[in-house]
């Protein structure tokens, strides 16, 4: 008797576990979410007013390694809860998978015109960023 009750408080303690791994990756997942929307927020009127780019690069650097282990939080399971995420991140998640390849490649292309302080390439390839990349993924993966 006495082991049926540890093996069940073991088994209840799994699951607890595996519902606060879940509420990290998803905490975690926001937080990163809004850190990027903050950093294009920020570049905005840099990329507007045609200023000086190379002062974002530190920026593009951390969009880029944040986006390349996007799709990594987004494990099998992490779909409910306080999350803004569709069911498609993961019933089509090659897709998912190649908008975020592409949002890389985008942002390879900001961080070369931020390096060269070519302020007119970095204001054009800005503005496909957000309206194309991220607005592209946002439609079919993110709820309103």
């Amino acid at each position: 008797m006495k082991m049926r009750i540890w093996i069940a408080a073991l088994g209840m303690m799994a699951l607890a576990g595996t519902a606060l791994a879940q509420g990290d990756v998803i905490a975690e997942r926001r937080a990163g979410l809004k850190r990027m929307g903050a950093h294009m927020e920020a570049i905005k009127p840099v990329a507007d007013a045609r200023g000086d780019v190379r002062i974002l690069e530190p920026r593009i650097d951390d969009m880029i390694a944040w986006f390349r282990s996007m799709p990594d939080r987004f494990p099998a399971g992490s779909g409910t809860g306080d999350t803004k995420a569709l069911p498609t991140v993961w019933t089509e998640r090659a897709g998912f998978e190649a908008a975020n390849t592409r949002l890389l490649g985008q942002l390879d292309v900001l961080k070369t015109a931020a390096a060269a302080g070519d302020a007119a390439a970095f204001g054009a390839a800005y503005s496909v960023t957000g309206a194309q990349f991220c607005g592209g993924c946002h439609r079919n993966y993110r709820a309103r």
